[in-house]
C-alpha cells in the first residue's frame, strides 16, 4: 500500500487521480470502515484519507479518546482491508481552519478524486461545516460523485469505534472482535518484570506496549504472534497483581510450550476470552492452583480458534 504523507503530497504525484476515496479517522478499522472500503472498491482505486492525531487530540485533548491502534497498526489494517493509497494528512490546528470549500479544493481537484466515499454522518471543515449534502453538491460541480454508506449493526448496536473502545475497557474483547470482524490486539515489547511467574511454574513474558486502549484488569485467553511470525496461544493477566503487593498495571503473557528467551522482541496479542477479573489470593499456592485453571480454560478457547 503506498502512503503520502498530505493530500498536496498525494496529488503531485498525480497517480491516484480518478480513484475512489474514503474519508475518516479509520481507529480500529473496524466493520463500518470495511464497508465504506467495499463500496469504495466498486467505484475505483481505493484510496483511505485519514488523519494524524485524531483530531480530538488537537481540538479537545482533554476529552480525547484512547486509540483502538497505533498509527502502524492502523496502516497495516488498512492494507488488510483493501486499500490501495493512504493519505495520512496531518490534523494540526492551521488545518482544523480548513473551510469547506478549500477541502473540497484538496479533493477534487488536488486529489484528483473521481468517488468519495463517507458515511451518512461525516462532516468536515472548519467548526465541522461541511455536511455530506454540501460534498454532494461540490462532487457535482467538479463531475465526480458521493456514495453514503449507512452504518453497520450488530444485533442492533451501530458498530463505531466509540463502541469498540467501550467494550475493550470493559473487558468484553469477544464482543469488540465480532465489530472489528478480529480480535483486538495490541503489539509491545518484552520487558523485565519480578519475575515471580517462573517461580511457581508459570513465566510470563511482560509485554511493554504504546497502545493506548488496553483492556480491563483480569486474565485473558490470547493468541500472540512473535517476532518470527510463529502463532502460540497463552494466558494474559492485565492487572496490579494484588496476591504478591504489585502495584504498577502490567501485561503479562503466559506463553504456552514456550521456554526461550523473548527479552527485547516484540509480540502482538491478540485478546481472545476473558477468563475472569482479576483476584487477591489468600497465598500463592492458592494463586498458583488458581492459574492452573486459567491456562486450562485458555487453551480450551485457543484451541477452538484454531480448529474454528
Amino acid at each position: 500500500m503506498q502512503t503520502y504523507s498530505t493530500l498536496v503530497e498525494a496529488g503531485r504525484a498525480g497517480n491516484l487521480r480518478g480513484c475512489a476515496a474514503s474519508l475518516g479517522n479509520f481507529d480500529g478499522v473496524h466493520l463500518g470502515h470495511q464497508a465504506l472500503f467495499a463500496r469504495a472498491a466498486t467505484l475505483g482505486r481505493v484510496v483511505a484519507v485519514t488523519f494524524d492525531p485524531h483530531p480530538g487530540k488537537v481540538l479537545h485533548p482533554e476529552l480525547a479518546p484512547r486509540l483502538i491502534a497505533t498509527s502502524a497498526r492502523k496502516l497495516e489494517l488498512l492494507a488488510a482491508a483493501g486499500v490501495h493509497a493512504c493519505v495520512v494528512q496531518p490534523f494540526t490546528r492551521e488545518f482544523a481552519r480548513t473551510t469547506p470549500a478549500e477541502f473540497e479544493a484538496l479533493l477534487f481537484e488536488t486529489l484528483g478524486a473521481q468517488a468519495v466515499v463517507v458515511g451518512a454522518d461525516f462532516t468536515y471543515g472548519k467548526a465541522r461545516a461541511g455536511t455530506v449534502e454540501r460534498l454532494e453538491g461540490a462532487a457535482l460541480a467538479a463531475g465526480a460523485t458521493v456514495s453514503i454508506v449507512e452504518p453497520v449493526t450488530l444485533e442492533g448496536v451501530v458498530v463505531s469505534s466509540s463502541r469498540v473502545r467501550e467494550y475493550v475497557l470493559e473487558g468484553r474483547v469477544e464482543a469488540a472482535a465480532r465489530m472489528l470482524g478480529r480480535p483486538f490486539d495490541l503489539d509491545g515489547v518484552v520487558v523485565k518484570g519480578a519475575q515471580r511467574g517462573r517461580t511457581i511454574g508459570f513465566p510470563t513474558a511482560n509485554v511493554d506496549t504504546p497502545n493506548e486502549l488496553r483492556p480491563a484488569a483480569g486474565v485473558y485467553a490470547i493468541e500472540v504472534r512473535l517476532a518470527d511470525g510463529r502463532r502460540v496461544g497463552g494466558a494474559c493477566n492485565i492487572g496490579t497483581k494484588p496476591t504478591v503487593g504489585g502495584g504498577e498495571v502490567t501485561i503479562e503473557c503466559h506463553l504456552f510450550e514456550l521456554a526461550e528467551d523473548l527479552y527485547g522482541q516484540t509480540l502482538r496479542v491478540a485478546f481472545l476470552e476473558r477468563l475472569r477479573s482479576e483476584q487477591r489470593f489468600s497465598g500463592l499456592d492458592a494463586l498458583k492452583a488458581q492459574i492452573e485453571r486459567d491456562v486450562v480454560a485458555a487453551r480450551v478457547v485457543f484451541n477452538r480458534r484454531l480448529s474454528g
